[in-house]
């Protein structure tokens, strides 16, 4: 479904508490059509789009030319657990994960890691989410 959002997903974003400016990580973006719909939501603010699988960036980045020459979108090859802020890479204000194995519960080393580094890349007020609930719901990273 590259380049059309689902009824699932376009609930799942609509769900989110998302505002003009505001800076957005979703995790395990497939092939980016949640981050098109996300991108396109933020205004003049920004979404960073990860996931695991080379080909699932090389096809949302494919699909995503222009949100990404506006600067309003960019992808980056990486897993959750392994996913860290650049040097000089403000944090996010908002995170969101849907499907993503790593915070499934199957793995817990792996989810431990996840959401730690999750935790990393947010702001002191950062919120993360994942589907479950109605549709989504709110993780808390900080004690």
């Amino acid at each position: 479904m590259v380049g059309r959002l689902s009824l699932r997903l376009l609930a799942i974003v609509e769900a989110l508490p998302l505002k003009p400016g505001m800076r957005v990580l979703e995790i395990g973006c497939g092939p980016g059509a949640m981050a098109r719909e996300l991108a396109g939501r933020v205004g003049d603010g920004h979404v960073l789009a990860i996931d695991r699988s080379a080909r699932a960036i090389s096809q949302a980045e494919a699909a995503s030319r222009s949100e990404i020459a506006a600067g309003r979108l960019s992808f980056r090859l990486v897993a959750a657990e392994a996913f860290s802020l650049l040097p000089h890479e403000a944090p996010y204000d908002l995170a969101v994960a849907v499907r993503v194995g790593a915070l499934d519960g199957r793995h817990p080393e792996i989810e431990r890691q996840a959401r730690e580094h999750i935790a990393a890349a947010l702001t002191a007020s950062g919120r993360f989410f994942i589907d479950g609930g109605d549709p989504l719901t709110e993780l808390t990273l900080r004690p």
